[in-house]
């Protein structure tokens, strides 16, 4: 009980702050240009996707070697 109402208070505390200073510039400040939803998509979803089955493939190699000795 106690342990949801602190996280209700922290979620809605959360929910009433603004971001601080989101839109001041600071001194030396050189934003990039934005990304586009294509790289986006790629870095975040299709990368980690790509980097677990390379990573599944590779732990499951040894096993599917030694399949046909074990016969």
């Amino acid at each position: 009980m106690r342990a949801g109402a602190v996280t209700a208070a922290a979620t809605l505390m959360m929910l009433m702050t603004s971001p601080a200073m989101a839109l001041t510039r600071d001194d030396g400040d050189q934003p990039g240009s934005g990304i586009s939803t294509a790289e986006v998509v790629g870095i975040y979803v299709l990368l980690p996707i790509a980097l677990f089955l390379l990573i599944a493939g590779l732990v499951c190699l040894p096993s599917l070697k030694n399949k046909g000795k074990n016969k």
